[in-house]
């Protein structure tokens, strides 16, 4: 579909958030990842002058990853913050304005939805669309963190390419965990699976592919204690098991961690309000971004539970822009359509 091009126009003006204030816009975006300043960038050359509130994580989950080499468009690998901060240019060259806020409640009960954020400003807006994101649970070790990006990491689709011939641990018992080391396995030398239980949670059929494998091994009843790394150059260079059962503490050469027990999707602030699937991702309308309720969309991984990659979020960005540039030309035209 061909929309009218905003190209030529000066960037739009951030929003500067005060307590007490209050900006109206036809299309409020929430979050700040590929899939928000996608639909920001589609809204504005739409001419629906969107605002955008960008969250507690700027740029979202892009902005703790280090390469990218899976985005279409670029040779050779690149800086996730770059990327990220690329599309924020965009977003406001082409102009959509940006709020640096964080929204703490929503009243999603009637038109025009209402957005309070933590400054203290309202923001209300004829239609919405919520890419909030989700988070990947951590085990929450500060080596975990240390090395992020450095060996460690929540998304065997992201990074196993970067392990080929090299040996890996998943972390995880579930679903998630067994599908992370299955495909791991087919790039890495060996693929070593630790449980904290002595069996899985997984569906029966991936765990018969996972036992049947020659390349994975599955340690029991096991906590990692800690990840082992060096500084120059930064890397992950073992792990330290806990055995739950004797105590037992051993250590293991591995090169890359990859915690799989499972990721927390940012919809809480909608709970209630909305449909959400029994593992709190927003439900929406099959082949669509279009949720329970009317002139609200959602995009990217807070409703995206089974793919989750920064592409994916992009187009569902893409999508819920159309969606709601649609809806909110039938709301126009309804009027009319009655006189």
């Amino acid at each position: 579909m061909t929309t009218p091009s905003a190209s030529h126009s000066p960037a739009a003006t951030p929003i500067t958030p005060v307590r007490g204030g209050a900006t109206h816009a036809k299309l409020l975006i929430i979050g700040s990842g590929p899939a928000g300043y996608t639909a920001a960038i589609y809204a504005a050359r739409a001419l629906l002058e969107p605002v955008l509130i960008s969250g507690l994580q700027q740029g979202g989950q892009l902005t703790i990853t280090t390469e990218v080499e899976n985005y279409p468009g670029f040779a050779e690998p690149i800086q996730g913050p770059w990327l990220v901060e690329q599309m924020r240019l965009q977003a406001e060259h082409v102009g959509a304005r940006l709020a640096s806020d964080t929204i703490v409640s929503a009243d999603l009960s009637a038109r025009p939805f209402r957005l309070t954020g933590d400054s203290g400003h309202v923001y209300t807006g004829d239609a919405l669309v919520i890419a909030t994101g989700a988070q990947a649970k951590w085990l929450g070790l500060p080596s975990e963190q240390a090395f992020q990006g450095f060996g460690v990491s929540a998304c065997a689709t992201c990074d196993g390419f970067f392990f080929r011939n090299r040996e890996v641990v998943v972390v995880g018992g579930g679903n998630t965990a067994v599908e992370e080391a299955l495909y791991l396995a087919q790039l890495a030398s060996r693929v070593v699976l630790v449980h904290r239980r002595d069996s899985l949670r997984a569906e029966r059929i991936l765990q018969d592919r996972l036992f049947a494998h020659p390349k994975i091994e599955v340690v029991w009843n096991n906590t990692v204690e800690e990840i082992v790394g060096q500084e120059l150059p930064r890397s992950v260079t073992g792990v330290r098991l806990r055995n739950l059962v004797t105590g037992e503490v051993t250590e293991r050469a591995v090169d890359g961690v990859f915690i799989a027990i499972g990721h927390r999707p940012e919809s809480g602030l909608f709970a209630g309000q909305i449909d959400l699937t029994p593992s709190g991702y927003i439900r929406t309308e099959p082949g669509s971004t279009r949720t329970g309720v009317p002139g609200v969309f959602a995009a990217g991984d807070v409703a995206d539970e089974v793919y989750r990659q920064a592409v994916t979020a992009a187009g569902l960005g893409c999508m819920a822009a159309l969606d709601a540039e649609r809806w909110l030309a039938a709301q126009d035209a309804a009027p009319r359509a009655e006189e």
